[in-house]
C-alpha cells in the first residue's frame, strides 16, 4: 500500500468519525437539553389530576387522598403539607422542587400548581410531575407500553449494565464498518493510479505498449488509463515513423552520394570524359537539393501543423498557373496537362504552401501518367467544401496501397528511381493544416485519381 492509500483512507475515515461525532454530539445535546427541560407538567391531563385531588381530599380526607396518588399510574402528583413533607414520604426532583419555588417567587397565578384546603383548614401544596416516556419498553404486568413510572426500578430489557454494553458494541460496530469502507474506498481510488504510475515508469523506460484493459464505463480513472494507452499507442506510431523517415532518409542519401563518388572517380581515371561526369554531378547535386528542401518542407509541416500565412485565393487561377509551368518544362511525349475550372472559387490559405501541394500532385500524375495521354485538373465546389481532382491515365496503384500513397518515401512501384515518394506526403499535411482533406482512388478504364479538398471561403 502507497502513500496515496494511507492518504484517502485517513481522510476518508476523518470525514465518517467526525460524521459520527457529530451525530453523537446533537444526541447527547438533546438529551441534555431534555434532562435540562421544566419537569413541571402544565397539560390538561395535569389540571385534571389537580382537579381530582383536590376533590378527593375535600371529600374522603387524607386517607382518601393518599389512595388515590398510590394508584395514580400515569401522572406523578406529589402533594406536600406545611412542612414540606410529600404525602406519601417520595423524594421530589429537585430540579421539579425548585422550578415550583421559582413559579410561587414570581407572584403570578399558576395552573399547573394548585393549594389544596383539608377537611381542617390544613393547607397543602400539589403539583404533577411531567411523564418520562421510553418508547417501546414494558416494565412490570399492567404498565402500558412506552410510558415508565418515575422512582420505578429501570432493570429491565434496555436499562442497567445491559444499556450500556448494547451501546458500546454499537460503537464498536460503527467503528469497524468505518473502517472496513474506508479501507474498501481507499483501495478502490489507489488502485488504478498505482497502475498509471507503472505505466509511466515502463514509457520512461521505453515500453509504450497499452497496459489497461477496458474499464468500467463512466469509471474517470479508467477513463484516464484509456487515455494513457491511446497517448502511448501515438507516441509509439509517432517513435515508429521518426525511425522509418530516418531510415529512408539515409537509403535516399545514399544512392545519389554513390552516384556522385562514381562520377568524381570516373572524372579522376578519365579526364577526357570530365564534362560528362560534371553533368552527373550537377543533377545528382540537384536531386540531392531538391530531397533536402523536401524534407525541410514535410518536417516544417509536421513540427508546426498551423498556418503561418491565410490569404484569399482562387483555386482556378492556381490551377492555371501551375498548369503552365508543367506545359513549359514538359518534355518531348509528356502527358499534357488540361483545366477544367467552372469558375472563380474562392479559399483561404497558405499560398505557397497550395501551390506545393497541387503542384507535387500534379508532377507525381505527369510522372506516372503514359507518355502521349493527358493529366486533367477538375475544380468543383459543393456547399461546404471545395475539390480539386487531378487525372491521369497511368498503371494506378495497388488497392491495397491507396492508403499508403500518402506515407513519406513510398513508392508503388519499388526499381522506379524518379522522385522521393516526398510529394504526395507534403499535399497530405498542407491539405490537413488547411482543414481539408486528400484521397487516392483508382479510375474505372486505369489511372488515378487524388482529390485535394478545401473549405470554402465564407
Amino acid at each position: 500500500m502507497g502513500r496515496l492509500f494511507w492518504k484517502f483512507f485517513l481522510c476518508i475515515l476523518l470525514a465518517q468519525v467526525a460524521a459520527t461525532i457529530g451525530i453523537g454530539g446533537a444526541f447527547w445535546l438533546r438529551d441534555r437539553a431534555r434532562s435540562q427541560a421544566a419537569e413541571l407538567d402544565t397539560g390538561p391531563p395535569a389540571f385534571i389530576a389537580l382537579d381530582a385531588a383536590a376533590a378527593t381530599l375535600k371529600h374522603g380526607g387524607l386517607p382518601a387522598l393518599r389512595g388515590m396518588l398510590g394508584e395514580m399510574q400515569r401522572l406523578q402528583v406529589f402533594v406536600q403539607d406545611s412542612q414540606g413533607r410529600e404525602l406519601l414520604g417520595r423524594a421530589v426532583p429537585g430540579g421539579l422542587e425548585a422550578e415550583v419555588k421559582r413559579l410561587l417567587a414570581s407572584g403570578e397565578p399558576q395552573r399547573s400548581i394548585r393549594w389544596l384546603a383539608g377537611p381542617g383548614g390544613e393547607r397543602y401544596l400539589a403539583f404533577v410531575r411531567r411523564p418520562q416516556w421510553v418508547p417501546h419498553i414494558h416494565v412490570g404486568a399492567g404498565r402500558p407500553a412506552g410510558l415508565v413510572r418515575p422512582g420505578a426500578s429501570l432493570s429491565g430489557p434496555g436499562f442497567g449494565p445491559g444499556r450500556r454494553v448494547g451501546q458500546i458494541a454499537g460503537i464498536v460496530a460503527a467503528t469497524l464498518a468505518s473502517l472496513l469502507f474506508a479501507a474498501l474506498l481507499a483501495w478502490y481510488f489507489s488502485r488504478p493510479i498505482r497502475a498509471l504510475r507503472a505505466a509511466f515508469e515502463a514509457a520512461a523506460g521505453g515500453d509504450l505498449a497499452p497496459r489497461f484493459a477496458a474499464g468500467r464505463a463512466g469509471d474517470e480513472l479508467n477513463d484516464l488509463g484509456r487515455d494513457f494507452d491511446r497517448m502511448s499507442a501515438q507516441l509509439r506510431a509517432l517513435m515508429d515513423g521518426q525511425r522509418r523517415l530516418l531510415h529512408d532518409v539515409s537509403h535516399e542519401l545514399r544512392s545519389p552520394l554513390a552516384r556522385l563518388q562514381a562520377a568524381v572517380g570516373l572524372a579522376h581515371q578519365q579526364p577526357d570524359k570530365i564534362a560528362s561526369s560534371l553533368d552527373r554531378i550537377e543533377r545528382e547535386s540537384m536531386r540531392m537539393d531538391k530531397l533536402v528542401g523536401e524534407l525541410l518542407t514535410l518536417s516544417r509541416l509536421e513540427a508546426s501543423p498551423g498556418l503561418a500565412r491565410r490569404e484569399q485565393l482562387d483555386l482556378s487561377e492556381l490551377a492555371h498557373e501551375i498548369a503552365a509551368d508543367a506545359r513549359f518544362e514538359a518534355g518531348p511525349g509528356a502527358p499534357e496537362v488540361k483545366v477544367n475550372a467552372p469558375g472563380p472559387i474562392v479559399v483561404q490559405g497558405d499560398p505557397d504552401l497550395l501551390w506545393s501541394a497541387l503542384e507535387n500532385v500534379v508532377r507525381n500524375a505527369m510522372r506516372h501518367g503514359g507518355s502521349g495521354g493527358i493529366v486533367q485538373i477538375v475544380l468543383h465546389a459543393d456547399a461546404q467544401h471545395a475539390h480539386v481532382d487531378v487525372l491521369d491515365r497511368g498503371p494506378g496503384i495497388a488497392p491495397s496501397d491507396l492508403a499508403e500513397v500518402f506515407r513519406p518515401f513510398f513508392r508503388s512501384h519499388p526499381n522506379q528511381v524518379d522522385g522521393h515518394g516526398l510529394g504526395l506526403a507534403i499535399a497530405r499535411h498542407v491539405l490537413v493544416a488547411h482543414g481539408g482533406d486528400i484521397k487516392a482512388a483508382n479510375r474505372e478504364g486505369g489511372g488515378l485519381q487524388v482529390r485535394l479538398s478545401l473549405p470554402l471561403q465564407p
